[in-house]
């Protein structure tokens, strides 16, 4: 047994998928160092190749230096393949590898799978990244057809096709690179076709694999006619009617505040016309879900603006696929526990179903960490760049939560700000609460006591 395995078998799944994140960014970072990597053919400051790449392994979007005029042809493929990487999972893509090879998945790999899509269970764990790799390429071929009505007739045929299929997995993967220049995709923003292809792939990115099955199972039944609509509703799992009616809810919320606060100010939309700024306005809620695209600048939001965009992000996309944030199902839980709280009732019910109080106490967990990384990220950041605390907050909150969107704070970070941002995204793609876990070396047999009970008050 060499020094390598006996590594891999001392460190836990959890332990392993930080370090394979890790190992991708710094892998990432020295490619990117490289003069053949930028465009004018001369090394890039390690600081921000490593923003660079944890940018792209992360899926977040923010940048230091603009993607489409720093990066040479070489550099923007490094970034797209890192992208493409950790928007499926350092683990999860490996493992596809594995299996395109012909190598056998052992028990050890199929218990990584399972940590590192967030499942519960190891069944049909081969079979279900099968599947998450085929609607991936399906989803991103369609999403890159979509793209190429626009982009073949604007760039021509080699470089519209070229940008078609670069935009369309750095929406599904929510990532948010683009490489159109500065303004990102402003130029578009009343460009209803380019608005609809990038929203729909951010919403399949972030809606989950596991939502997408179980809505795909139920159609074909409603097609072959063994269920009505009703029927099919029904039988969604409770997973998939909390995913998509929370998604919905925060979406359209989301769209509508934004729409209302922002009427009139023309440092957004303010001078559009009332059909562009319902679609700049839907379009924001929908990339406020953790891809960093804009249609319009975020500097110029409304501080009331800002506070929804800080509560969509830190929320997040669903579970089990390329958004970040606390997650949906998270916050959906924290309201309903709340709810079930003021009246009086023990345990969570939905849709007839009781939900176990250890997803409750997850739940409570995982707000609470990102709560307080966000907290000290802000503040740290604030300590050492100055400027607004809001501006601080709002740059903190998209690196976490793997959005993207900046109010041209990010752009002037020094190398400290910079090391801050790059350590919130890599946080925000792997979860506090993983690496806390990562940090927990005690092995061995631990003993439960039991002890007695004891109210306190609250409240």
């Amino acid at each position: 047994m060499n020094i390598l395995d006996k590594i891999n078998r001392r460190l836990s799944t959890t332990q392993v998928i930080a370090l394979g994140f890790i190992l991708a960014i710094f892998t990432g970072a020295i490619i990117l160092s490289l003069p053949i990597s930028a465009a004018d053919r001369t090394f890039t400051p390690f600081i921000d190749s490593l923003f660079t790449s944890t940018t792209s392994v992360c899926v977040t979007g923010l940048v230091v230096v603009t993607t489409a005029t720093h990066w040479s042809l070489f550099g923007k493929i490094v970034i797209i393949i890192l992208i493409q990487l950790g928007g499926l999972g350092i683990i999860s893509f490996t493992t596809g590898v594995m299996m395109i090879i012909g190598r056998k998945i052992t028990l050890r790999d199929r218990l990584l799978l399972e940590d590192a899509l967030n499942l519960d269970t190891l069944k049909g764990l081969v079979k279900f990244l099968r599947r998450v790799f085929k609607g991936t390429f399906i989803a991103e071929s369609m999403g890159a057809i979509g793209y190429s009505f626009v982009f073949i007739p604007e760039y021509g045929f080699i470089k519209g096709v070229w940008y078609s299929i670069f935009h369309s997995i750095s929406a599904f993967c929510n990532a948010g690179i683009d490489i159109l220049g500065e303004n990102s995709l402003v130029p578009y923003v009343i460009n209803p076709w380019i608005n609809i292809v990038t929203m729909s792939l951010i919403v399949a990115g972030s809606i989950g694999f596991i939502v997408w099955w179980d809505i795909t199972a139920n159609v074909k039944k409603l097609i072959s006619h063994e269920y009505t609509l009703k029927m099919a509703l029904r039988r969604l799992h409770l997973h998939s009617k909390i995913s998509i009616i929370t998604t919905l809810c925060l979406i359209f919320g989301g769209a509508v505040s934004i729409f209302i606060l922002e009427y009139n100010n023309t440092a957004t939309i303010g001078n559009m016309s009332v059909t562009s700024k319902m679609m700049a306005s839907l379009f924001q809620s929908v990339v406020l879900r953790t891809a960093g695209f804009m249609t319009f600048s975020q500097a110029g939001l409304r501080s009331t603006t800002v506070l929804v965009c800080l509560s969509l992000m830190f929320i997040g996309g669903s579970s089990i696929g390329t958004a970040g944030g606390i997650k949906t199902t998270t916050f959906a839980l924290l309201v309903l526990s709340t709810r079930s709280t003021i009246k009086g009732q023990s345990h969570i019910v939905v849709f007839n179903k009781t939900i176990p109080h250890k997803t409750v106490q997850k739940a409570l967990a995982v707000t609470f960490v990102s709560f307080l990384v966000l907290i000290l990220a802000t503040f740290t950041l604030h300590m050492v760049e100055g400027g607004s605390l809001l501006n601080a907050a709002f740059e903190t909150t998209s690196a976490i939560a793997t959005v993207g969107l900046s109010r041209d704070f990010t752009a002037s970070l020094h190398f400290i700000g910079k090391l801050i941002i790059i350590i919130c995204m890599y946080l925000g793609r792997i979860g506090p609460i993983s690496m806390a876990i990562f940090f927990n070396r005690q092995q061995g047999n631990r003993v439960y006591v039991s002890y007695p009970h004891e109210d306190i008050t609250v409240g």
